[in-house]
Order: C-alpha cells, then structure tokens, then sequence
C-alpha cells in the first residue's frame, strides 16, 4: 500500500509530490519537479502535515514510498534520524529555537538521501525568527528539504513564501471522506455520511466519530451544554468536566501512541540483540528514548489543545446552525440529527445573541493559544453562552 493511499481528495497534491520524488531519485534530475523547500497549506483536516509526512517518507524510502518498509514506518512513527517533524510549543517560534534549527538542518542525513524537516503552523513564526530561517532558504544545505506547513500563505511572510514551492490542499469533499471511511475502514456508509458531516470536513475527526463510539458520546455532552446553563453555577461546573474530560481523553490517546513509538525504538535499535558494536548502539537508543521523551510531552501538549479545538469546533457548529434557522436559510444543518433541540434555541434568542456567542467561542480559541488557563478560558466562554449580554464584544 503507498504511503500516499490515505490522502483523501488531494489528487492534484498527491501528484505533484510524486513528482518530486520521482525527480529526486532519477540520476539526472532533469524534470525540475523537485526543490529544496516546500510550502504545504490547506484548512485544519485538510491534511497538510500529513501529506508532507508522506513526502518525507517517500523520500527516504528506497521504493519512493511504499508505506512497509522500516523507513516508512519510522517517519510515520516520527523516529526516522533524517526527518524532523517540528511542532510549535508556545504561542510562536521564537529565534533561539529557530536558530537551533538552523544549526541542525545544516546536518547531513545519517543514512537516507536527504536530511528533511517539517514546520508546522510555520505562521506563528516571529519576524525576527522568520528573517533566520530565510537565510537558510536562499542558501540551504545541499541535502536538506524544507517542508513548511500553514492554513493559508497570506498567513506566511512574503519572504518565506517566495522561497517556497507552494502546494495548496483544500477541504476534501463529504462523499470523499465518507467512502474512505467505508472502503478503509468498513464503516457503513449511514454512520460515515454522519461522520462526514458532523466532523466538517476534518478527516481525522471523521475518523475517530465513525470507529469510536465514546467520541461520539463525547461530542453529543458537549452539544448539550447550551441547554444545561441554568445558572451561574452550572457554567462553573460545566467547564470543570470538559477541562477533565478533555485531560483523560488526551491521556487515553497519547497513552497508546507513546506505547507504539516506545516500541518502534526498540525494535530500529535490536532489543536483545547480541555481538559487537552494541555498546554503541546502545547509545544511540538512549539517545533516541531521551528525544522521544520530549516528543511526548510535545505531543501530548499538542493533542491537548486538538481536544479543546474540538470542543470550540463543535460549539461553532451547533450556534452555526442556530443562525441558519434564525436566517430561514434552507441549507443542511451541520447538526441535522438534532433539529428540533437547535430550532427551539434560535426561536427563543436572537440573531444577535447567536453571533455573540460565536465570538466568544472564537475568542476562547485565541485565548488558549495564547495560554491562558483552559479552565478559566471555559468558565468565561459558558458564561457569556449563558448570558451574551456579559461578553466585552460588541456586535455592530
């Protein structure tokens, strides 16, 4: 199976990246189809880290890709040494860790062609950050491939972008995740049409609300939160039990991947294996345990926050269709299923009240980027969902 079979409705992507390898693997290289930095953008669930995850893979992988051999599945688990997968801790990439950056890309790979490294959220670079990493693109090591990822390029400095060959994914189509769902996975085709629909277009969200059922139980509490503050109080205690919820869902996930990628080191560095040289390679395991130790806290900061973007997301859905009914436009709600529940909210307030509450829930988000106390951040936003009045945001 190619390590680009679960891209979904990304054709026109998934083809030009092959290119790329196919040119970067030919003895001459004369297509020009490959670069040495590349700009991956396209909206949340798009997909774009993980078809540039796949490109990686495809590069260091001796069948440009195959998606079973240990290279393959050692970028797909993040421990290959030649790709760097880097994810933002903070709020932005401050010049200290680009600098470091710098200083290892311009490392030559240990063992597969290329040295390669992926920037996610490559928007949240400083300007003074951005003007390091520059140098490094107009005068990048001979075997180094950068791989930028961002929702958009209007979000990437003009210098960064102009250095960059841009690949644009867009949000797959419903059918398209829908029928991924059913031919990969075996879902039927009901419950990944609802899948599809409810999750907005965001693969993996899709994927976890058709296989698993206490992510569907979770999305369907935090659907009902509208019409359970009745009080001052029950916001309070509302916002305690998803800030616990949202921690034991994180811990559960990132639990299972840890265990995996633990695993996978192992295995690369011959656990038990004997004969010589294994003092050596027992360095270099404990090297690569340490370096996954601190993916995993990364990692799970990082599911964390996808967590309570879930939350955010599936309450912008919900006050979205509030607004559609309140419009009397005839277009599918997000939330169809439930209606009867949404129409009696968009009939009791008004639109005003509903494009009051959809701030809130955005400026929650800009908040917990910014890192302020999730629990804090929540008791606010269902506070102003209860009461729109009390939010500082003025609707004109």
């Amino acid at each position: 199976m190619s390590i680009f079979s679960h891209i979904i409705g990304q054709e026109h992507a998934v083809t030009e990246v092959i290119r790329a390898v196919q040119d970067a693997t030919s003895v001459e290289r004369t297509d020009g189809a490959m670069t040495h930095a590349w700009l991956f953008t396209g909206p949340p669930g798009s997909g774009r880290s993980t078809l540039a995850t796949s490109f990686a893979g495809a590069l260091v992988c001796s069948r440009q890709g195959c998606g079973e051999c240990i290279d393959c599945r050692n970028v797909a688990a993040g421990i290959h040494p030649d790709v760097e997968h880097v994810i933002p801790e903070g709020v932005t990439y401050s010049i200290k860790d680009t600098t470091a950056l710098i200083e290892r890309a311009s490392l030559l790979p240990t063992k597969a062609p290329w040295h390669i490294i992926i920037i996610e959220d490559v928007d949240r670079l400083t300007l003074d950050a951005a003007a390091v990493l520059l140098k490094s693109l107009e005068e990048p090591p001979p075997r180094t491939v950068w791989m930028l990822c961002a929702p958009t390029s209007d979000d990437v400095f003009e210098t960064i972008r102009s250095r960059c060959r841009l690949v644009t994914l867009h949000t797959p189509s419903l059918d398209a995740i829908a029928h991924q769902l059913v031919d990969r996975y075996g879902i039927d085709l009901p419950m990944a049409s609802f899948a599809a629909r409810v999750a907005q277009g965001h693969i993996g969200r899709a994927r976890a609300l058709a296989i698993d059922e206490s992510v569907r139980i979770r999305r369907r509490e935090i659907l009902d939160i509208p019409t359970k503050l009745n009080s001052i109080g029950s916001c309070y205690t509302l916002a305690t039990q998803i800030v616990a919820n949202a921690e034991a869902d994180t811990d559960a996930i990132v639990a299972q991947l840890d265990e995996q990628d633990e695993r996978d080191i192992r295995v690369t560095f011959g656990e038990g294996a004997q004969g010589s040289g294994l003092k050596s390679i027992e360095r270099q395991k404990r090297t690569a345990i340490k370096d996954f130790e601190k993916r995993a806290k990364t990692r799970r900061r990082r599911v964390l926050s996808d967590q309570y973007n879930r939350i955010l997301l599936d309450l912008t859905g919900y006050y979205r269709d509030v607004l559609v009914i309140q419009s009397g436009s005839d277009v599918e709600l997000i939330n169809e299923e439930m209606r009867a529940e949404i129409t009696n909210i968009a009939d009791r307030d008004d639109t005003r009240e509903t494009l009051m509450r959809i701030d809130a829930i955005r400026e929650t988000r800009d908040n917990l980027i910014a890192n302020v106390n999730a629990l804090s951040a929540f008791e606010s936003l269902l506070t102003v969902l209860r009461t729109p009045a009390l939010s500082r945001i003025s609707i004109a």
